[in-house]
């Protein structure tokens, strides 16, 4: 069982240091492995309805566990304000995130106020969102009027038994199939549905999943399970290889390779011989992507992560709220962004991993995945 942990304050982040000499921005920013900026996940919540064993385990978010104030939150003001400075320098794809992010009241007008803005480049903003589906259903419409172009859903195993094993809350499959089905009508795609793969737990739903999803409009992706926050108890005897997922499938339904979309792409594709679909692999256990990472991540109370497997922030709210300019903020993300080395996955061993678990690691439900 995982410790149990009680947050009664925010994760901890360090202010950043403005730099004495203010920059223009131009559009181009790479990190110390020479990897530029190019995506922004916004988590707009640290709520959510799940208590998904890999990223939020009831046994650590129960009901004495303390939530961020709304206060505490940045608002759809904030957000956006942020994300035309992340833009600025090269920014050209936007992730909402949680949490859940549908929990959050409103966003359909966060939404709406991402979608009017414009890459460096002059195009339309590339905005997603990460659901679970429980009320994908409800919303779908008033997402795409707002201007959110695609979604991507949770979901761990058809079966519902080990669906609700994974997690841990009575929300049955037909209900998430349901809200892919509305968000596919209402034009939010191509819909990708994730599957983490814990071994033991749901690496039996590999197979129905992809003979359920195979020759519809819908791209199925597989992740390793991964050693995110500190709550999951996360064991490396449990990742299931993406190759082993790779094995099984093309076993039953032969596969084969698929270039990848753009540089940076976090799943490697593969299609079905027979041309009726693709699937895609995510192996940060297995194979690790950092060498072509381009994702920086906003959590919930607005801390700035520059890995997934971060053990701290830098805290960009506090710069909004003391008053700080735009041009003082963004020379600011770009000498984080210059620093940044992050490569934990490509570095993780056991011995690592383990070290990590009695870290002040960043949860999944305050940075998204």
């Amino acid at each position: 069982m995982a410790e149990k942990i009680i947050m009664m304050t925010e994760q901890r982040g360090d202010v950043p240091v403005i730099p004495s000499t203010l920059e223009t921005p131009t559009g181009l920013l790479s990190d110390q492995l020479a990897r530029p900026l190019h995506d922004l996940r916004i988590s707009v919540t640290d709520r959510c309805n799940f208590r998904c064993v890999y990223c939020m385990p009831k046994a650590v978010f129960d009901s004495d566990y303390q939530y961020l104030p709304h206060t505490s939150l940045l608002s759809f003001e904030e957000i956006t304000r942020i994300a035309k400075l992340f833009i600025a320098h090269g920014v050209e794809k936007i992730r909402l995130t949680g949490g859940e992010p549908l929990l959050r009241k409103h966003i359909e007008r966060l939404v709406g106020m991402l979608a009017e803005l414009k890459t460096v480049s002059g195009k339309p903003l590339d905005l997603t969102l990460t659901t679970n589906a429980s009320l994908l259903a409800r919303k779908a419409q008033s997402l795409k009027d707002a201007g959110l172009q695609r979604v991507t859903v949770s979901l761990d195993a058809l079966d519902n038994a080990t669906f609700q094993r994974m997690n841990d809350v009575d929300f049955s499959v037909d209900d998430v199939l349901h809200g892919i089905d509305v968000a596919h009508q209402v034009g939010l795609g191509p819909i990708k549905i994730n599957m983490v793969v814990k071994g033991g737990m749901n690496d039996q739903e590999i197979l129905p999943m992809a003979r359920h999803f195979r020759g519809s409009p819908y791209i199925l992706r597989f992740i390793e399970y991964m050693d995110v926050g500190a709550s999951n108890g996360w064991k490396m005897d449990e990742v299931i290889p993406s190759a082993e997922v790779v094995r099984r499938i093309s076993a039953d339904m032969p596969l084969e390779p698929l270039s990848a979309n753009y540089s940076g792409e976090t799943a490697a594709r593969w299609r079905y011989a027979d041309g009726s679909g693709e699937i895609g692999v995510i192996s940060s256990v297995s194979q690790a992507f950092c060498s072509d990472c381009t994702r920086a991540r906003l959590s919930t109370e607005g801390k700035l992560y520059t890995c997934l497997f971060a053990t701290s922030g830098h805290d960009l709210r506090a710069l909004l709220r003391e008053g700080r300019s735009d041009a003082e903020i963004s020379s600011a993300l770009a000498h984080l962004w210059r620093a940044r080395g992050d490569r934990y996955s490509e570095l993780r061993t056991s011995q690592t991993a383990a070290l990590r678990r009695s870290a002040n690691k960043v949860e999944m439900s305050y940075i998204g995945g």
